[in-house]
């Protein structure tokens, strides 16, 4: 049996959706009646990484787990593996992050999923870990502002990163859980090619068929409106991240997709070309 945790996500959703019917899959979700778009094989159930008791039914007869956690400095990874590790769990595909194979980054966010990636080197059980770039989807947070000014605001505008589909990311994350040969491995996950911001616009302006511009933060109004949304120590890794970024940290393209999936990996026009309907005006 398969257990995916992270159902209700960005890349546990596109899991579900990828996945076939054998073996059996299970969903631990914390609200199980919030995971959509399941196939009626698939059972769903109740997990939650406070709730030892919760971990232990979620993961008993499951034989690979699909582990997807997003608390920034909580103990979720440990807390699943040890239930893991005593129901006999055989192997757990993780999804962490890009960065943590960058020595320059040493901010809170990738020394938690370094942390993460460790707990389960150590575990006793078999390992995969999937690192992939930014998520295409994260540009979903234009949405709004596209809709209501024809506008895109960021940080950094002109700084490229190499960001991915989260499809593409689910797609090498059920070859791993269904296929031999990726217990050990590290696949790291980028797009096709690095794009900045500016380009992005550019892309979802002739898409859209209407003019879009870019402006660009200041340091100091990031923090503050990130502030509204992440604690402090957050928002300052996300600082740094963004200032990586800035120095050509995250460029780097990568051909995994293609070895892993055996199709090029998908571009952010494909990406934008099929969510078009979140950016146009209701």
């Amino acid at each position: 049996m398969i257990l995916v945790t992270g159902a209700t996500g960005t890349v546990g959703r596109e899991v579900l959706r990828r996945i076939g019917p054998r073996p059996a899959v299970r969903v631990m979700a914390r609200k199980p009646e919030r995971v959509t778009a399941v196939p009626g094989t698939v059972e769903a159930v109740h997990g939650d990484y406070d709730d030892p008791d919760s971990l232990a039914r979620a993961v008993r007869g499951v034989d690979t787990a699909l582990l997807v956690t997003s608390r920034v400095g909580r103990d979720d990874d440990a807390r699943f593996l040890r239930a893991a590790r005593s129901a006999g769990v055989r192997h757990v595909v993780k999804l962490s992050a890009a960065a943590v194979e960058d020595d320059r980054a040493d901010d809170l966010i990738t020394r938690w999923q370094r942390e993460n990636e460790e707990t389960l080197r150590g575990s006793g059980m078999e390992w995969t870990l999937l690192r992939p770039r930014s998520f295409m989807s994260n540009t979903l947070s234009w949405a709004g502002p596209v809709r209501a000014e024809g506008v895109v605001r960021g940080l950094y505008g002109t700084s490229a990163n190499a960001c991915v589909d989260p499809a593409d990311i689910a797609e090498v994350a059920v070859r791993a859980l269904t296929e031999f040969g990726h217990a050990g491995r590290v696949h790291t996950l980028t797009g096709p090619e690095a794009l900045t911001a500016v380009e992005q616009t550019a892309q979802l302006s002739a898409l859209l068929g209407r003019p879009l511009r870019f402006e660009e933060w200041e340091p100091d109004q990031a923090r503050v409106l990130w502030s509204t949304r992440h604690p402090a120590a957050v928002v300052e890794a996300l600082l740094q991240s963004a200032e990586r970024q800035r120095a050509g940290a995250k460029a780097g393209v990568g051909n995994t997709v293609r070895e892993v999936a055996g199709r090029p990996a998908r571009s952010f026009r494909q990406w934008a070309g099929e969510h078009l309907a979140a950016f146009t005006p209701h």
